[in-house]
């Protein structure tokens, strides 16, 4: 294919959290603000920037990657060469297989998390907007989604917790089933507990309670998730109307002990409670945990629960692998055969241009003709153009969408026949 696909960018595992932000192009994905213009060597683009990664995808020929690397340093005011140590190229299959990665979180800090193919998506409606993509990374992206949604479905590679947060949540269920008609108490308003917030009201929960230390901290999360704040020195209060408590607090003693829940168990009737202490040190008494219709869980519970739930993703990863390996072969059968028909076009181009070239000389040599002869001739000529150019595209058309070395046989069509092919012009597929 002499229109290249390349992908260029960095990740959390080339650059540290610093220098992910310096070269982030959130704000450089608009139609006015475009950082990969399709100019020069570049003929279509796509931007994704989040806060894992920036990557750009680009068709074109010519120097590509030397004209992404400058657009992107230059959108961010940088050198090429203080860019360049951190980033990794890949070109055609490699760029297309790395993509189909990406968006089926294979690639991801956290292995089979959803956000990435919302964040792709997102990315590719605003190349689409600025209309810097055609033929090529349209159909490129539209089949990573694809293999994303194939992933998912036939695969479990999304399907356990792998985040403490996210854990703790899980198993919470797994105690009262549906979470509807059940109220948590956040203890502590720090990341985890934000983290927390978000499954819980994944989960439809119907009200969260936030207790921290800071009541203006504890009032912007509760905010954040049209849940309530309380004070602190409040919360003994507030234990005997929720089911699951989670606590994160930077505290150095325990701040639940078991005396003060034997009374709070007694006034909810001994309704089971749930508590998650996901803080170090921790925040409950291990005593609770032999409490009747009290269930305990600590942060060391919780890691095994993510570390057995990550060896499950790990062993689902490999069979997602397999199913991205499949449709990279599919995808270049299709671009082989974006090349066969503009071939074919080449190939009788330059017989019929080779024979009537002959012909004129023929009929020069020869001198005054009749018609019928001069007619006779043509014939004969065509005649002869289309049976041998008969088996060549025989050739190259029995190779299809389906078939491997499809490539293959355009190449060496070409080089046979030298047929000159100096631009980047596709046929969408019928």
């Amino acid at each position: 294919m002499d229109c290249d696909i390349f992908l260029v960018g960095l990740n959390h595992r080339t650059a540290g959290v610093d220098v992910r932000e310096r070269f982030a192009l959130v704000n450089c994905c608009d139609p006015e603000h475009w950082a990969l213009p399709c100019t020069g060597a570049v003929s279509e683009s796509v931007i994704l920037s989040t806060c894992n990664r920036v990557e750009l995808l680009a068709a074109g020929t010519g120097d590509v990657p030397g004209q992404m690397l400058e657009c992107w340093a230059g959108a961010r005011g940088a050198r090429v060469e203080e860019l360049a140590p951190y980033v990794y190229v890949h070109k055609n299959l490699e760029a297309v297989r790395h993509l189909f990665s990406v968006a089926s979180s294979l690639d991801s800090m956290v292995l089979g998390e959803p956000q990435i193919l919302g964040q792709l998506k997102t990315a590719y409606r605003k190349a689409v907007q600025s209309h810097a993509t055609g033929v090529i990374l349209n159909r490129l992206l539209h089949k990573a989604f694809s293999v994303a949604k194939r992933v998912r479905t036939e695969t479990a590679v999304a399907s356990s917790a792998v985040s403490i947060s996210y854990a703790a949540v899980e198993l919470a269920k797994r105690i009262f089933g549906d979470m509807h008609g059940h109220k948590a108490l956040l203890v502590g308003a720090g990341e985890m507990a934000e983290l927390a917030a978000m499954h819980l009201l994944q989960a439809g929960i119907d009200e969260i309670l936030v207790a921290n230390r800071t009541l203006v901290r504890g009032q912007e999360l509760a905010r954040q998730f049209q849940g309530r704040a309380v004070p602190l020195d409040s919360m003994a209060v507030h234990l005997t109307s929720v089911d699951i408590i989670i606590t994160s607090t930077g505290s150095q003693e325990p701040i639940i002990r078991a005396r003060d829940i034997r009374a709070v168990l007694k006034a909810r009737k001994n309704r089971p409670m749930f508590f998650i202490d996901i803080a170090v040190p921790r925040d409950i008494d291990p005593d609770v945990n032999g409490l009747d219709n009290v269930y305990l869980y600590d942060i060391d519970d919780l890691k095994e629960v993510v570390e057995e739930n990550l060896a499950s993703r790990r062993d689902e990863a490999a069979k997602a692998a397999e199913i991205v390996n499949e449709e990279v072969l599919a995808f270049s059968h299709w671009l082989s055969s974006l090349d066969v028909q503009p071939t074919i076009v080449a190939l009788i181009e330059r017989s019929e241009r080779m024979a009537q070239e002959e012909l004129a000389k023929t009929l020069k040599r020869l001198g005054p003709v009749d018609e019928e002869t001069r007619e006779a001739l043509e014939a004969l000529v065509g005649s002869l153009v289309r049976k041998m150019n008969h088996d060549p595209i025989m050739f190259l058309k029995n190779g299809g969408m389906a078939q491997e070395g499809n490539g293959q046989r355009i190449s060496l069509t070409r080089r046979v026949f030298g047929l000159d092919k100096t631009d980047c012009k596709y046929m969408e597929e019928q």
